[in-house]
């Protein structure tokens, strides 16, 4: 089960109601906060999520409505030792790059850091894998080099049988933990079960797709395909198409459409520029993809596998966009 947390829905500079970019997607005991905007400190704790664990960061790209928040998170964290003592960053290379001028020329004395810090560069394929599920980035097109999507996939699993193993005689244990791994076993009377005695059919995993800033959709089609939920940018609206495109940029229309080409679950778009209010946003892309939500500085989602997508809280101030 994924959670999604959004800290920051605007583009470019903040409005009265939404942050700078930056949100959390949180599984099992992990944690990664992907950008991080001007403010997210105090995002962070009007979310109620606190810092705890905190400690893996995703960046798009380098533009600083996305990475300027970095330097005050990462000085409070230095100083924090008893909440974090490590902190890995990834981002593409001219990111990084940005990042480490900022936080070692700027914000931190080297010589005294009580934080490990770990900046580690980019490119496609997976960046983490666990027991549960995988992180992935992917090559985004907007302006300059280095820009990244992140695709969060729950590993696929077969359900576990219970019935039919209490009609095998199956006790609870061990015996029933080898056989979900897929191996077999003997029981004690001398009976071989194999796993597919007690293993349902295979069940796809949650995805998630964090885009963020683009300005092209053909190539993100196949990383998007099937995704549970497409989290990405709608900063212009169709009849502001030429200057979408001049600043590498998506219209909702062209968000909408890419979620509907991918057979995606749900829709859910984020970096709202101030010229627009909200509701032509999500009329926009709602007349081409229904399923459609318009992120709020502080809502948080749940991702199950079989459910999709449902709401835990609503944003703290309702938006007047």
């Amino acid at each position: 089960m994924f959670r999604l947390i959004f800290l920051g829905t605007s583009a470019s500079a903040p409005s009265a109601h939404r942050g700078l970019p930056a949100m959390v997607v949180a599984v099992d005991e992990h944690r990664y906060l992907v950008d991080c905007g001007e403010g997210t400190q105090r995002q962070i704790l009007r979310s109620g999520i606190g810092f705890k664990r905190l400690n893996k960061i995703l960046l798009t790209h380098g533009h600083l409505d996305h990475i300027l928040g970095l330097g005050g998170l990462v000085s409070s964290f230095a100083s924090w030792e008893e909440e974090l003592d490590e902190l890995d960053i990834w981002a593409g290379k001219p990111t990084l790059e940005r990042v480490e001028r900022l936080l070692y020329g700027v914000v931190l004395d080297y010589d005294n850091l009580e934080v490990v810090i770990r900046l580690h560069e980019l490119s496609p394929g997976i960046i983490e894998s666990h027991r549960g599920f995988s992180v992935s980035a992917v090559s985004v097109v907007h302006r300059g080099a280095g820009c990244y999507g992140f695709i969060f996939k729950e590993h696929d699993h077969r359900p576990f049988l219970a019935d039919r193993a209490e009609a095998l005689g199956i006790p609870h244990g061990e015996e029933r933990r080898t056989l979900i791994e897929g191996h077999r076993i003997t029981l004690a009377n001398g009976r071989v079960v194999e796993p597919d005695e007690v293993l349902g059919e295979t069940e796809s995993g949650a995805k998630i797709a964090v885009i963020g800033d683009t300005g092209q959709t053909a190539n993100l089609l196949e990383a998007v395909q099937d995704a549970t939920v497409l989290v990405i940018e709608a900063t212009f609206l169709q009849r502001d198409e030429e200057i979408a495109k001049r600043f590498g940029h998506l219209t909702a229309a062209r968000a909408a459409q890419l979620a509907k080409d991918a057979n995606v679950g749900t829709l859910i778009l984020t970096h709202i520029s101030r010229r627009y209010h909200e509701r032509e946003v999500r009329d926009e892309a709602r007349a081409i993809f229904p399923n459609t939500i318009v992120a709020r500085d502080l809502e948080q989602y749940q991702v199950k596998r079989n459910s999709g997508l449902s709401r835990l809280t609503d944003a703290v101030a309702e938006t007047s966009d």
